[in-house]
């Protein structure tokens, strides 16, 4: 099959025709050529924190990987859930792979889910979206520093019927609650929560997209290749 590709584009290429040879390059090497493997989404679905749980939330990181060029992994959200009757929390910290993990630009953030939770890089520099981009932090306008996680520093849920997750990621009214981190590793005090990339303070005034807004957020989650 690449011997037909191969002349098509050489017969494209000999009519001058650059834009179908691109094209068709492309088609022929395959779609993904992003090695990226961690992201910041570079939007909300738009309901806020309903996300459709975290199987929506999944998907919208899977589409954003696929746009930029990286869609032949797994991709998930960066989420935990709490217990609910008959189902057992999630933690974050599971459902992401074991690492190493790399930004658009070939920084590597993380090499395990341990350093991940421990020493890892990322930062405003560093936590670019799926685009390469950096997102705005704190100084920024508008701010949007504050990315949903539902998560303890450790990665895990929180344990009992603590609301921090938005009612696993179905709410967007003016009820409920959702921890969040800091990609930039700056809030208003210097203090371990304020530099904390998950679990810095929780939404106030509800999970919509306007609550979210109210504290210096949009809405944005971690996207992390599981494999």
């Amino acid at each position: 099959m690449r011997t037909p590709i191969r002349l098509s584009i050489l017969a494209c290429a000999a009519a001058g025709l650059l834009t179908a040879c691109s094209q068709m390059r492309s088609s022929a090497t395959g779609p993904d050529q992003n090695p990226m493997t961690f992201f910041v989404s570079s939007s909300n679905p738009g309901k806020g924190a309903d996300l459709g749980g975290l199987a929506g939330a999944d998907r919208h990181c899977q589409a954003l990987a696929s746009a930029a060029g990286a869609g032949s992994h797994s991709w998930h959200a960066y989420l935990s859930t709490s217990a609910t009757t008959g189902a057992p929390a999630v933690n974050a910290r599971d459902r992401i792979g074991t690492g190493p993990w790399q930004n658009a630009k070939g920084v590597v953030i993380a090499g395990s889910v341990d350093e991940l939770h421990s020493n890892n890089k990322i930062d405003k520099q560093t936590a670019l979206t799926e685009k390469g981009e950096v997102v705005n932090g704190r100084g920024d306008t508008p701010n949007m520093h504050d990315i949903l996680t539902g998560s303890q520093p450790d990665g895990r849920a929180f344990a009992g019927d603590t609301e921090m997750t938005c009612g696993n990621w179905t709410k967007s009214g003016g009820d409920g609650a959702a921890m969040l981190g800091h990609h930039d590793r700056i809030g208003l005090q210097d203090d371990a929560a304020s530099k904390s990339w998950n679990a810095s303070h929780p939404s106030r005034g509800g999970c919509s997209l306007a609550a979210l807004r109210s504290t210096g957020g949009a809405g944005l989650l971690y996207c992390f290749a599981a494999r």
